[in-house]
């Protein structure tokens, strides 16, 4: 695709602008997200992703706007596992529903940051050391094999390295202030709790990172197709969490099938030499997974016991 620096410099001021709008209008006030504002962004946003992808096509052609949605749709897919550990930071935390959008907000703009150097990194390091493709087949093939058999994930901020040296050298009170990572007491600044909350969020985003980027690179290697797919699918992520925190439980078969996502797109990387799978066969392949996920939970719903 020929992408000049108009095009980086428009995408990304449409992206701030984007989060200004949430930030100063959508969500000025602190609230609690309801279940159709959610649904209502989260289609928002899957709305404007298809718009760009219909951009790409016009500009650059079939192929590369399949690689975007492929890309797009296995960001998309990966971040179902972001929501379940979001959950799990919120639960042992006790953040308050209201508070949560805010924390969000800021975990991924954040994310967003971090997600660029990974990208040029990952992207860099094929183009000059082709081997290294096999490698990330490789760490795809693991991390999907450890999907299906580690334990239930547990959250222990306490023994993260970040999150112990911010709480020795950073002064903080004991109790939620409102929706605000600091205070100000006695003339300096006091983190709160929900600064400790974001730091753990962006940590995971990290190593959620490690996972999706290599699957990305396995349908493209464009550095404009990997990343604006990958900040549409964390733009939307937000919003999916609102809609879909409550009804997580019920993907019965999910972990299964993002395993399953991770163990093709690793088969694809590594055979890459050999024999180049079509974008539209892989994106297929992908949705199929995805559609037969909902259809078995639908038809399999997992068992629960009275009072749940």
């Amino acid at each position: 695709m020929n992408i000049e620096a108009k095009h980086w410099i428009f995408f990304n001021i449409f992206i701030v602008a984007m989060l200004a709008l949430d930030l100063a209008v959508f969500h000025r006030k602190t609230h609690v997200v309801s279940i159709r504002e959610s649904l209502l962004f989260t289609a928002g946003w899957v709305l404007l992703s298809l718009l760009f992808c219909l951009f790409i096509y016009y500009s650059a052609g079939r192929d590369t706007a399949l690689e975007f949605l492929a890309a797009y749709v296995i960001e998309k897919s990966l971040s179902f596992d972001n929501i379940f550990v979001f959950i799990l930071i919120f639960s042992f935390f006790n953040v308050p529903a209201a508070y949560q959008h805010k924390v969000l907000f800021w975990g991924i703009a954040g994310a967003l940051a971090m997600r660029i150097l990974f990208i040029f990194a990952g992207i860099a390091m094929i183009r000059r050391f082709h081997w290294v493709t096999y490698i990330f087949a490789m760490f795809l093939v693991i991390t999907a094999i450890r999907m299906i058999i580690r334990m239930p994930k547990k959250i222990e901020p306490d023994r993260n390295v970040v999150v112990r040296m911010f709480k020795k050298y950073v002064p903080m009170v004991a109790e939620y202030r409102d929706d605000r990572f600091f205070v100000k007491e006695g003339g300096r600044l006091i983190a709160t709790p929900l600064m400790i909350v974001l730091l753990v969020i962006e940590m995971s985003d990290i190593i959620f990172a490690v996972d999706s980027i290599p699957a990305i690179l396995a349908v493209s290697n464009d550095l404009f197709i990997v990343y604006s797919s990958n900040v549409f699918a964390i733009m939307g992520l937000r919003s999916l969490f609102f809609a879909l925190s409550g009804l997580y439980r019920h993907f019965r078969f999910l972990k299964y099938a993002l395993s399953l996502i991770l163990l093709f797109v690793g088969a694809k990387l590594a055979l890459t030499d050999i024999y180049k799978i079509p974008v539209f066969a892989a994106l297929l392949v992908i949705v199929a997974i995805l559609v037969i996920n909902i259809v078995l939970s639908v038809i399999f719903p997992r068992k629960t016991t009275p009072g749940q």
